[in-house]
């Protein structure tokens, strides 16, 4: 069973392409090699293929990334299932992994959200779902610093709020202050929900 992120850059066309692709790209080098394991294309899409434990925890990284770019935001699908067919790339290979996540990448626009799951399991996508939608409506909401807070406890798992507040040249108190403004403690409940989701879920 694998995972398959599609998604796309909201508001690109106003924003240099330099301005986030590095920052982008930066980050998906970390999670693989291109473009077998992660690819950009048409100028702001990109597929990614991971592991479904990791997949939830990948599209919120991206979202909190970009979302440090004032004015710019990410749209992604989530489709987890196999593998049938590995081509030269990602975009190029197929399964229902590849199929879920293009088919609720297409339904975002119309349900105007940025961000939802197909597992192939009605109920649990209908859980999973509501909850994403109730997260977004704090983390499309991220100012700029939020979601820099957001990124840095997401990569620096292990690091304290006085090892954080360091990095940032700021002071304990206020990293606490914008951990709280992000809700970064909802964010982690809610990976931890999915993960223990994903652990019982045989696709």
């Amino acid at each position: 069973m694998i995972a398959i992120i599609t998604g796309d850059i909201i508001n690109s066309e106003d924003y240099k392409q330099s301005e986030w692709m590095s920052i982008l790209k930066k980050y998906l080098s970390t999670l693989g090699d291109t473009p077998i394991d992660w690819e950009i294309y048409r100028g702001d899409e990109f597929q990614i293929r991971t592991t479904p434990e990791k997949a939830l925890e990948v599209a919120i990284n991206i979202k909190s990334l970009i979302r440090s770019i004032k004015g710019l935001d990410v749209r992604m699908g989530i489709g987890l299932g196999d593998e049938t067919f590995t081509g030269e790339s990602v975009s190029e290979s197929n399964g229902t992994a590849h199929q879920r996540s293009g088919h609720v990448f297409d339904s975002l626009r119309k349900k105007k959200l940025s961000l939802a799951i197909a597992m192939g399991d009605n109920n649990l996508d209908k859980t999973l779902n509501l909850l994403l939608k109730l997260a977004l409506d704090f983390m499309d909401d991220w100012s700029k610093v939020s979601a820099e807070i957001v990124t840095l406890f997401m990569q620096n798992p292990s690091a304290s709020q006085k090892e954080i507040a360091k990095m940032l040249n700021i002071k304990q108190s206020a990293v606490s202050q914008r951990q709280k403004r992000a809700r970064l403690d909802l964010v982690l409940e809610l990976l931890e929900y999915y993960n223990q989701i994903v652990k019982g879920i045989n696709i």
